[in-house]
C-alpha cells in the first residue's frame, strides 16, 4: 500500500508533541492580537482604550510565553522518559 496513514511505529505522544509544536506558530499572533483588541476594547467601556490596548498586550504575550513554556516542559518530560529508557542506570 503506497500510503499509509498510521505507521506501525507511530507514538500517538508524540504526535501530540508536534501538534502543540506546531500550534504555536499560530498561538503567538492569535494570543497577542486578541489581547491587544480585547484589551483596547475593555478599556474602551472605561474611557481609557489606550491603557486598556497595553494590558490587553502584555496579557497576550505573556499567554503566548506560558503556552511556549507549557510545551517546551511537555517536551523535556518526554526526553528525560526517552533518556530513561536507553540508558538505564542503576542507582544502587
Amino acid at each position: 500500500m503506497p500510503l499509509r496513514l498510521r505507521p506501525k511505529n507511530a507514538d500517538p505522544q508524540e504526535r501530540a508533541l508536534w501538534g502543540d509544536l506546531m500550534s504555536l506558530g499560530l498561538v503567538f499572533p492569535i494570543a497577542i492580537a486578541l489581547g491587544f483588541f480585547g484589551g483596547r476594547w475593555i478599556g474602551g467601556w472605561f474611557g481609557h482604550a489606550q491603557v486598556g490596548q497595553w494590558i490587553g498586550l502584555t496579557y497576550g504575550i505573556a499567554t503566548g510565553f506560558w503556552e511556549l513554556y507549557k510545551v517546551t516542559q511537555k517536551l523535556d518530560r518526554m526526553d528525560q522518559q526517552n533518556q530513561d529508557k536507553q540508558d538505564p542506570k542503576d542507582k544502587s
